[in-house]
């Protein structure tokens, strides 16, 4: 659990890096690109090359999965609604966690659904801001965000539980990266516009996000999903909602309903808590 709330707090910074100092400066497609590509430099020197077919195979689907798909969704889905519409719409990924894990393993635990429906309730109480009535599209084009973000991080919980004699994962995890680079790379040829970092700030987030919240971020995400159930992963998934308002509120001193903010802290804690005291000890006792 440490791994997945230390990443929570970098990306907690992360997001409002973004939203301050990038957005709309700098092509999207562009960001996603460099933040892919440091990452995959900084685990290059670490590559275990010697490895069965499907094992490598798996963690690059995984990477094309979880990074490269869910950002092209999540990209193309500012053009269709407003921020808050497409923020509600995300929080619906614990429940595509919970079921997908189920579905891999061929079994069904309502308790992780239970946990991970509290966790949808309290970003929503957290994030709701109204939406509008043309909204359709835009929602499928998040949901398929959510999908393949939960897809990419449940089938690498899965790929190491089905590969237990394993390296260590940090010399695995090039293999996520350059999955991820071969969905970016054509994207960027493709869509990317002529918006380029013009100022050495700009330049030093971007290197903090490759570095850091990518390249160190999402290994230490996927590692903290091996060692926690699908209930507690389904959670985290929206804890980033609380911990980012509170970094951009404390830092850059944006407006946010502190009301709402704790109620859904204490809504999204309260089913942390449900998992770890009831449905971890319970599936334990079924070998689940």
């Amino acid at each position: 659990m440490s791994y997945l709330v230390s990443v929570t707090l970098l990306w907690a910074f992360s997001f409002s890096l973004i939203g301050v100092y990038l957005a709309g400066t700098v092509d999207s497609y562009f960001s996603v690109l460099s933040r892919i590509l440091l990452a995959t430099l900084l685990f290059m020197p670490l590559m275990s090359w010697r490895q069965p077919p499907r094992l490598a195979l798996g963690l690059m689907a995984c990477g094309a999965l979880q990074l490269g798909c869910m950002y092209l969704f999540y990209y193309q889905s500012f053009l269709l609604l407003s921020v808050p519409e497409v923020l509600i719409f995300t929080v619906l990924t614990p429940v595509y966690v919970t079921l997908i894990y189920d579905l891999l393993h061929r079994r069904f635990n309502p308790g992780y659904l239970l946990t991970a429906a509290l966790a949808v309730l309290g970003a929503l109480v957290i994030r709701f801001d109204g939406i509008t009535s043309n909204y359709l599209l835009g929602f499928a084009v998040v949901q398929g965000a959510n999908l393949c973000f939960a897809l990419g991080q449940v089938g690498y919980k899965v790929l190491m539980e089905r590969y237990p004699a394993h390296p260590p994962q940090h010399r695995l995890f090039g293999y996520f990266y350059l999955g991820a680079l071969a969905v970016v790379v054509p994207a960027w040829l493709l869509l990317g516009g002529d918006k380029y970092p013009t100022t050495n700030v700009q330049w030093g987030i971007l290197l903090w996000l490759g570095l850091g919240a990518s390249g160190l971020g999402y290994f230490l995400w996927n590692k903290g999903a091996t060692l926690v159930n699908a209930g507690a992963l389904a959670i985290m998934n929206n804890a980033l909602v609380p911990a980012g308002l509170l970094v951009n509120l404390l830092i850059w001193n944006r407006e946010a309903d502190l009301l709402r903010l704790g109620l859904g802290g204490v809504i999204l804690i309260a089913s942390l808590w449900l998992n770890e005291a009831w449905i971890k000890p319970a599936a334990a006792v079924r070998g689940r």
